[in-house]
């Protein structure tokens, strides 16, 4: 009886949690639910440019109106990681066969964990070839992490994985890097502070005018 009983309790355990774990949600699960009702409701439209990242991304609500002539689909969702598109690659490129694919991502890798620029540049590399296995010629651009002030202990990092992943796409065929570094700096080539909202993380109009200067000749 007592064996039953402990076997008993061993099965109940066991699907007690099975069920809390596979009822847990995935990191931005609801961001992607969020996207697929946009998409329900909105349609998809026919080749876009898709704008995939974090946050800097995300808060460019307006982008349409900054590259007049090209439809952008944006859906990057704050405070992702390269680790967290590569979890929803599916989910991000297949409903869209995009024309272009734009990315803004790895600054909150880098100031998540301090992962080695390798690392951050790796995971990059996992989601180029995620976009290769389903779009081998489909353009793709990577936005250049920027220097934010809020983050400045981290700079030595966004410097050696921008540059890692600068070499990697000149290796690529259809693979652009846009360095959008320089552009935000003042005429002593420091980081301009008033490009960004008070918390020094994120930008504000001005910010993503510049980079629009930048990013537009690379836009199909």
């Amino acid at each position: 009886m007592r064996q039953q009983r402990l076997f008993r309790l061993l099965f109940l355990s066991i699907i007690l949690n099975s069920v809390l774990f596979f009822g847990q949600e995935k990191p931005y699960w609801k961001e992607i639910q969020e996207f697929k009702t946009l998409d329900r409701q909105n349609g998809v439209p026919k080749k876009p440019i898709l704008f995939v990242g974090s946050s800097s991304f995300t808060k460019w609500t307006d982008v349409n109106d900054y590259f007049p002539g090209r439809t952008i689909v944006n859906r990057a969702f704050g405070g992702s990681r390269l680790v967290d598109l590569n979890n929803y690659a599916d989910e991000l490129l297949d409903p869209y066969q995009p024309k272009q694919i734009v990315i803004y991502c790895g600054e909150n890798d880098i100031a998540m964990n301090s992962p080695r620029a390798t690392e951050v540049c790796e995971r990059f590399k996992t989601f180029f070839r995620k976009i290769r296995e389903k779009y081998p010629k489909v353009p793709v651009a990577y936005v250049s992490i920027k220097y934010s002030p809020s983050r400045e202990k981290f700079w030595p990092v966004v410097t050696e994985v921008n540059r890692l992943i600068a070499s990697y796409l000149k290796t690529q065929k259809s693979a652009a890097y846009i360095d959008i570094t320089k552009v935000m700096n003042d005429g002593l080539g420091n980081v301009r502070t008033d490009i960004f909202l008070p918390d020094m993380l994120h930008m504000k109009p001005e910010g993503y005018q510049l980079w629009a200067q930048v990013m537009a000749p690379y836009l199909k």
